[in-house]
């Protein structure tokens, strides 16, 4: 994943989840597809097709609103000469927001993170953001694969998730035979006990990666010889074969040893997030730990230097929850700023009456913007050419980035000391 892409795809994933909540009273909420290759005339030839059509749905107020999604979503497309380089989403209806008369029209235009190849018009009562769903979920892959004469651990490397998928033990006799065989037919007994658990551990190998739609590669590893052995003597379909890009010596081959590997192999799977992710965040430990004054955390210290455009990677996890929230007194005028998590912001609308202006006392409180504080530092990130890149909680580091440090960290480009 390119660096900075993590912050398009966090704001992607949080408008599906916003986006699939969504429910009409109806079929009335369009969901429309326009993969790059697509005349805008035949997309709108297409809706005025569709206009005709739904001016013949029984309801009129399901009627009203369809058309009124549709006529909206053709004025958006009047806008494009052409779909964008990937294509084009867009998603509009009549939202409920309490009884029926309460609807409000909703438009959503997305560029989506890959290509789109077909072209989709849905009316239905939600969203149709399958699609891009599961073009999120499609992140690259690595098989792993850890042997020695005791067993072998099989395990996945998907984005940023390290998960070990199976162990088996090897059943091969041990180096010293029991009395009465003679060597050569123990050391016999021997290479046939190797010889099965190699296709054993190769069938396992089969059953695991070859239903994996983005294998990218696989890494053998294990402490002696035997995973050389493996790799010349292995019957994996040959379509695996063809991925295996490295054999790496670890001292373990289980969870610990999965675990070595990754960072052993890092070169090779850098691209990765899980290991991209921990090298952002290490980086970043060890401007702290030595001291050198290139490394900065906490949203308040964080926002003024990237005003100051001292900023060179900005560290957000996905984990934090607050927004920025500004309030303004109609009696004396004055305004606050405050940084309140999404709790603090429940409590503050359903109290908001009885909330006095720290300068004149009264009551008389409104709300006059609220924003997200991921989106706010992420926008000013991108508005002093910082690269931002949004931590998951899912690796060790990650944790540690909203755990120990709020959530909020920065690399800078220079010392200010």
């Amino acid at each position: 994943m390119p660096e900075g892409d993590s912050l398009s795809r966090f704001r992607l994933r949080r408008a599906l989840d916003e986006l699939s909540s969504k429910e009409g009273r109806g079929t009335e909420l369009i969901s429309l597809y326009v993969p790059p290759g697509r005349q805008i005339s035949d997309v709108m030839n297409n809706l005025r097709q569709e206009y005709g059509t739904a001016s013949n749905i029984k309801s009129s107020t399901t009627r009203k609103h369809v058309l009124d999604a549709i006529v909206r979503v053709t004025q958006r497309l009047k806008l494009f000469k052409e779909p964008p380089p990937k294509g084009l989403v867009i998603f509009c209806g009549a939202i409920p927001r309490g009884p029926p008369g309460s609807e409000v029209m909703e438009m959503y235009t997305l560029v989506p993170p890959n290509i789109i190849s077909t072209y989709l018009y849905r009316c239905d009562n939600r969203f149709h953001t399958e699609i891009l769903e599961d073009m999120l979920h499609a992140e690259d892959s690595y098989g792993i694969i850890l042997i020695d004469t005791s067993g072998a651990t099989f395990a996945v490397l998907r984005g940023k998730r390290l998960d070990v998928v199976r162990q088996i033990t090897s059943g091969i006799p041990g180096k010293h035979r029991a009395g009465g065989q003679s060597a050569r037919r123990f050391e016999r007994l021997r290479e046939s006990g190797v010889n099965e658990f190699f296709g054993r551990a190769s069938e396992h190998a089969d059953k695991i990666f070859l239903q994996l739609d983005n294998l990218r590669g696989i890494l053998i590893g294990g402490p002696g010889p035997t995973k050389y052995d493996f790799q010349d003597k292995n019957k994996i379909h040959y379509t695996l074969k063809e991925k295996i890009l490295e054999t790496v010596d670890t001292a373990y081959i289980e969870e610990q040893g999965v675990k070595e590997i990754v960072e052993r192999s890092s070169e090779i799977i850098r691209n990765v997030r899980y290991v991209e992710e921990k090298r952002l965040v290490q980086s970043f430990l060890y401007e702290i730990g030595h001291d050198t004054g290139l490394a900065i955390y906490g949203h308040d210290e964080v926002a003024r230097a990237l005003r100051e455009s001292l900023v060179k990677t900005l560290l957000l996890s996905e984990g934090v929850d607050a927004k920025r929230v500004e309030l303004s007194c109609s009696s004396c005028g004055k305004h606050d700023v405050r940084t309140l998590r999404s709790a603090e912001m429940l409590k503050l609308e359903e109290n908001l009456s009885k909330e006095m202006c720290s300068k004149c006392g009264n009551t008389t409180l409104s709300i006059v913007e609220q924003i997200d504080l991921l989106d706010l530092l992420a926008d000013l990130a991108e508005e002093k050419g910082a690269t931002v890149e949004v931590i998951s909680t899912e690796t060790e580091e990650g944790s540690m980035l909203l755990k120990s440090f709020g959530g909020v960290a920065a690399i800078l480009r220079f010392s200010p000391k």
